[in-house]
């Protein structure tokens, strides 16, 4: 049975996550955890000592987001009725990350899904504050699904790859779970920086082909930047889901040094799965 983290803020976006979650994972008995976080719009120390202002607004939030998360749920169910599916709501006074991490260890949570926009939704900004924090913290998958992102089968993956970082079966069981249940191809793209693959390189490409077996089609691409090598693929070849290991080596460690990313020409218009590194 999976456990899915599913984060909203009502939001159009969390919510075309959550029913992306739904369809992917149709077919396989899953736990939805719905998630809704609140603080006060101020929250300061008067809050904590009970200044008059304050008191009973904790109980007000409170009440809003069960509400608005059993509205939620029922809607799903009515939308997306499956036997194999359960759903339970979950609202907290917390941060969002801290909430995310406390129920992801409490839950044994196997994946979170969310929105890469939260309510405010700048377009200039590839993820929101929210879901970078969550993929840099996240100890287990996150994916990301984009706005107005019309569900498609992840039958085509991405998985750009150097080859620095040793792959583990651990790692690698929600990716080969996805592409098993879809019957998915899984595009392993390396871009190549001018010389061959060291040993150790080699080591772990070996170690990558043996995991995914017959699942996947690997690609060298000529030098021109791991960014312009993902668009130019998704370009000639279309792409339901792209996936990356969060580690030190990739750009993708690279992208979370700002608080707020920008677009940084990167264009992802399908849902991007995040893996952990260990």
């Amino acid at each position: 049975m999976s456990r899915i983290l599913l984060p909203t803020d009502f939001s159009d976006n969390s919510k075309e996550a959550i029913r992306y979650a739904l369809k992917v994972y149709k077919d396989v008995k899953t736990t939805f955890y719905l998630l809704h976080t609140y603080t006060p719009p101020v929250y300061q120390t008067e809050y904590i000592i009970g200044s008059p202002g304050q008191i009973g607004l904790g109980d007000i939030l409170q009440e809003s987001s069960m509400t608005q998360l059993e509205k939620l749920k029922d809607s799903l169910e009515r939308q997306y009725p499956n036997p194999i599916h359960t759903i339970i709501v979950h609202s907290a006074f917390n941060t969002l990350i801290s909430e995310v991490l406390e129920t992801v260890a409490a839950e044994n949570i196997d994946v979170i899904v969310m929105g890469t926009k939260g309510v405010t939704g700048a377009t200039e900004i590839l993820f929101g504050t929210h879901t970078v924090h969550v993929i840099k913290k996240a100890k287990c998958p996150v994916i990301a699904v984009p706005p107005n992102f019309d569900y498609e089968a992840p039958k085509e993956i991405l998985f750009p790859t150097d080859y620095e970082i040793e792959y583990k079966k651990g790692n690698m069981e929600t990716l080969l779970a996805i592409a098993t249940k879809h019957k998915s191809r899984i595009n392993v793209m390396h871009v190549r920086a001018g010389y061959n693959l060291t040993t150790i390189q080699e080591k772990h490409k070996a170690t990558l082909e043996k995991l995914l077996g017959n699942q996947a089609l690997f690609h060298e691409l000529p030098d021109n930047g791991i960014i312009e090598a993902i668009n130019e693929f998704q370009i000639k070849q279309k792409i339901n889901l792209l996936v990356m290991v969060k580690n030190k080596h990739t750009f993708l460690e690279r992208l979370f040094i700002e608080p707020i990313i920008k677009k940084i020409g990167l264009h992802i218009t399908v849902p991007f799965m995040v893996l952990p590194q260990n």
